[in-house]
């Protein structure tokens, strides 16, 4: 009697245990990876990611028909051509660094989140897996290979935040909040008690995800043009001055492209400096700290740092 009394007692310990097991833990999220956008005019693009923004110009590991225009050792643009029946849209998908793309594969899968049966290795020893997010956006999870890069005359080497188009933050959030774990940072709008963006960190990092609120609710509204798509579908390169950017930027013959006539304090109390890529996809300037209050939130997380 003793003997099943503490087999008993075993199982109730063991079975618990062994069963916790079987449930995937959530690898590190680390920061963004990179955002992909379309060209319509591959020579064009070329010499605004280049030339203009300074990356480094590489093959394409992953898209043999790519290219990417790298920032530093774990960030990047990719480029891709123009499919047919684009429309206005420029943004293919935006991806995020994890320490282990497999086992945030196995779980999303877990979770019951539509994943494929495994994940893609590129030439450069990155390891990568795509997913739709609940609004149908691509979204990429990347363990990063062997980059080097060589990008002295970048005007910044670290991609702070990727922004686009949101119809419903609820959705959204089911995803990046509560299965991703991504924490609140600043919510504003143009106008006060208007919400905009709404900025999401990643869990493990600081770099963060901006929902770019619009109207209707799914796909791109009627009558939203390339450039006001544009305006929401976007990146941003993180710097410890954009007025003395946008200097090295003027200074060298640099702004050669559509851009904001010079850099301004935005609503969260940071400078920016806006430009656009040929097909009008908007690169912000922007501080890693305000330099004065921002309106309508207060940020509840540490700014990324250079």
């Amino acid at each position: 009697m003793q003997f099943r009394l503490m087999s008993a007692a075993f199982l109730a310990v063991a079975v618990p245990a062994a069963m916790a097991q079987t449930v995937p833990v959530r690898p590190s999220i680390t920061g963004i990876s990179h955002i992909a956008v379309y060209t319509s005019d591959a020579a064009a693009t070329d010499h605004f990611y280049r030339v203009v923004v300074g990356a480094e110009k590489q093959p394409d590991p992953e898209n043999s028909h790519g290219v990417r225009y790298v920032l530093s050792a774990t960030q990047f643009v990719e480029v891709l051509p123009l499919p047919a029946g684009a429309g206005v849209n420029r943004l293919d998908h935006t991806a995020w660094n994890t320490t282990n793309a497999e086992a945030m594969r196995r779980y999303l899968a877990a979770k019951g989140w539509k994943t494929p049966d495994k994940v893609e290795t590129g030439s450069d020893g990155s390891r990568w897996f795509e997913v739709l997010d609940p609004e149908n956006n691509k979204v990429q999870f990347v363990q990063p290979g062997k980059m080097r890069v060589s990008a002295p005359d970048a005007i910044g080497h670290h991609m702070i935040h990727v922004g686009f188009m949101v119809h419903s933050r609820a959705a959204e959030d089911k995803f990046y909040r509560d299965l991703l774990g991504f924490k609140p940072y600043w919510f504003g709008g143009m106008h006060e008690g208007q919400v905009d963006w709404i900025s999401q960190q990643v869990p493990d990092g600081h770099d963060w995800l901006e929902y770019m609120m619009t109207r209707g609710t799914a796909g791109i509204p009627d009558g939203m043009t390339q450039r006001q798509l544009g305006v929401l579908d976007h990146f941003s390169i993180g710097e410890a001055s954009v007025p003395d950017a946008y200097k090295v930027l003027a200074a060298g013959d640099r702004l050669t492209s559509r851009h904001d006539a010079a850099p301004k304090i935005g609503r969260d109390g940071k400078y920016q400096f806006n430009l656009y890529d040929p097909d009008d996809i908007r690169i912000e300037l922007m501080n890693f700290h305000a330099t004065e209050k921002p309106c309508c939130s207060s940020f509840t997380a540490d700014d990324p740092s250079k």
